[in-house]
């Protein structure tokens, strides 16, 4: 049985009139259950959360995918299957069938960034086709598309797996809404000079009883080259205490 929302007049008109939707991704005939999961994280990596379904090859629910998800479970559970592909596009205005070659059907083609570029700027929904792993769409899954999408790739292996294909529309389409960046790790300040010069004069003085500047007429030179080095880095005051902590381990007799 094919799970098609129904859509009434009134929806329809609302959402002509709305900022537009983010787009769906459709998998055409998908073979692995493990690859279903997989686009799913890739999917929710950006944002996207509506997957389509056409004709699953092993069915839908599959245990495969849970796992491969990796925490997606929200785009796993929210999917829907269709009988055909036309059906699952149904109330899409806009739909972009991913693939590397034309297959002799004559479509405009759009990169990734294009084709997200004019989802935003867009009414109606929009939706991303993507073919079985093995093959990729068909000649008569392309017919159905506005327009194709594919990326300059190398020529010589130009063979992208089903996540890799979603992530990069995905990707391309996420920049176009305020997504929250992964946590950055606040850095400590700069150690104040005192700390630094307190350093500095420690290994100077370590360096010193170890005969390290064994030529009078070359120790300023060198100590003022060990000097640049060690304040080039902004050395924060966590660093200058770890480091002035290894000077003082190195100062005590060796235990035997």
């Amino acid at each position: 049985m094919t799970n098609t929302p129904s859509i009434s007049p009134n929806a329809q008109a609302s959402a002509s009139t709305s900022a537009p939707q983010p787009p769906v991704i459709v998998l055409v005939r998908p073979q692995l259950g493990e690859n279903i999961g997989k686009a799913a994280r890739a999917m929710l990596n950006f944002g996207l959360t509506e997957m389509r379904l056409v004709t699953p090859r092993d069915g839908w629910p599959n245990p495969s995918a849970g796992p491969a998800a990796a925490g997606a479970d929200i785009v796993l559970e929210q999917a829907k299957v269709y009988d055909s592909l036309a059906e699952a596009v149904a109330d899409c205005a806009h739909v972009y069938a991913t693939t590397v070659r034309k297959r002799g059907v004559t479509k405009p083609v759009v990169t990734p960034e294009e084709a997200a570029r004019e989802i935003h700027n867009q009414q109606g929904r929009s939706a991303y086709v993507f073919g079985p792993e093995r093959s990729g769409l068909e000649t008569d899954d392309v017919a159905l598309a506005r327009k194709i999408v594919t990326v300059p790739i190398n020529p010589e292996f130009g063979s992208l797996n089903l996540a890799q294909a979603v992530i990069l529309c995905a990707y391309e389409w996420s920049k176009g809404v305020a997504l929250t960046s992964p946590t950055e790790e606040e850095l400590l300040p700069p150690a104040p000079q005192d700390e630094l010069e307190g350093m500095i004069l420690q290994l100077d003085a370590m360096l010193e009883e170890a005969g390290y500047f064994f030529l009078p007429d070359r120790a300023p030179a060198t100590k003022r080259t060990l000097r640049n080095l060690l304040t080039k880095p902004a050395w924060n005051h966590l660093e200058v205490r770890t480091f002035r902590g290894i000077l003082s381990h190195l100062a005590k007799p060796r235990r035997r």
